[in-house]
């Protein structure tokens, strides 16, 4: 009779475990897609968001990635650890990255704002799909220096991620291809275009001040060649004349090509959110916007790869600049502040 009882309760055990999978399946909310709300003065996207539709739970997915300090070999430095949202998600106050153990990489952090409109990343251009990108960060030594089947595993057992795959992809299978996905669905929606700009240039009730008024009209004569359209970059590479550094020895776009003529050069930066995004240029050499200014107009560096927007005028490099015009400059450049974007809760960790 104890024989027969053992196993009633083993098999009355085993279908309560399946019924218990059974419920969790039935319970698993809708994955609904979000509608991404594209700003009426961009230009037209790049990234081809087919297969990466954000949805509710594959953005809180990718948030939860984004924040996780175990995408990291140490299990702290997350991808928000250089990605500080009150900063458009730089790397504030310092000039060059900082990964586990404090190692220190040669550039200086990019904002993460409103990549769907790019087609290349970092500042070389070595990146060229949205998906691939996190790869670089997460796998180079001096920066999180983890491996994408190391991160798997790591995750594997936790409930939550094992909920969250489940409810975005059907199983709670945790891949490589999965965790980018949803690290692409959750940045794509990091969509800055709420500033004083903005509003000024959609009618949206707001005007530029006189000055403001005066810097933009000095933007657009001098300024809007490089960042152009409303993403405020023409998403080119430039040699601006900053001058070779000898410690970090960063080469620009020519290690990317291997080409002579790309010595030096850069991606042109998006200017939106620059108030909070200093330090300034690929190695951060620049913490205020006065000291670029000061630089642009003063003390470019001729070089045979410099390029010839810094040539303009007869017998100087750079481009020149009076202590109003920085002023001026300054006031307009500080409406490209979007408030909403750097407190925005949905980003928040």
């Amino acid at each position: 009779m104890k024989k027969y009882f053992i196993l009633i309760v083993v098999i009355f055990s085993f279908f309560v475990l399946l019924q218990c999978d059974k419920d969790e399946d039935i319970n698993y909310p809708t994955n609904s897609k979000i509608d991404l709300k594209l700003p009426s003065n961009f230009p037209a996207t790049k990234f081809n968001v087919a297969g990466y539709e954000p949805t509710v739970y594959g953005v809180e997915l990718g948030k939860k990635l984004f924040y996780d300090g175990r995408l990291a070999k140490d299990n702290a430095v997350a991808c928000a650890f250089c990605h500080i949202q009150e900063n458009a998600f730089t790397h504030h106050g310092h000039s060059i990255s900082h990964g586990v153990e404090g190692r220190e990489g040669f550039r200086n952090t990019p904002p993460i704002q409103n990549l769907i409109w790019l087609d290349k990343f970092m500042w070389d251009g070595s990146v060229t799909h949205l998906e691939t990108q996190p790869i670089i960060p997460i796998t180079t030594e001096v920066e999180m220096d983890e491996t994408m089947s190391n991160i798997a595993v790591k995750l594997k057992d936790d409930k939550d991620y094992q909920r969250l795959f489940t409810i975005v992809y059907g199983d709670k299978n945790i891949t490589a291809e999965r965790i980018l996905k949803a690290i692409t669905q959750f940045v794509s929606t990091m969509i800055s275009a709420d500033s004083k700009y903005d509003k000024v240039v959609r009618n949206e009730g707001a005007s530029f001040t006189a000055d403001e008024q005066q810097g933009y009209t000095i933007f657009k004569n001098k300024c809007a060649t490089c960042h152009a359209t409303d993403l405020f970059t023409d998403q080119s590479y430039r040699n601006t004349g900053i001058p070779y550094h000898p410690i970090f020895k960063d080469e620009g776009r020519k290690r990317v090509s291997g080409k002579d003529e790309d010595f030096l050069k850069f991606r042109v930066p998006s200017l939106r959110n620059v108030e909070y995004t200093a330090p300034y240029t690929h190695d951060g050499r620049f913490q205020t916007l006065k000291a670029l200014l000061d630089f642009y107009s003063d003390g470019v560096v001729d070089n045979p790869n410099l390029d010839p927007e810094f040539k303009k005028v007869p017998g100087k490099v750079g481009i020149p600049l009076t202590e109003t015009e920085k002023t001026y400059l300054i006031a307009f450049l500080k409406t490209l502040s979007d408030q909403k974007f750097i407190s925005n809760p949905a980003f928040a960790e």
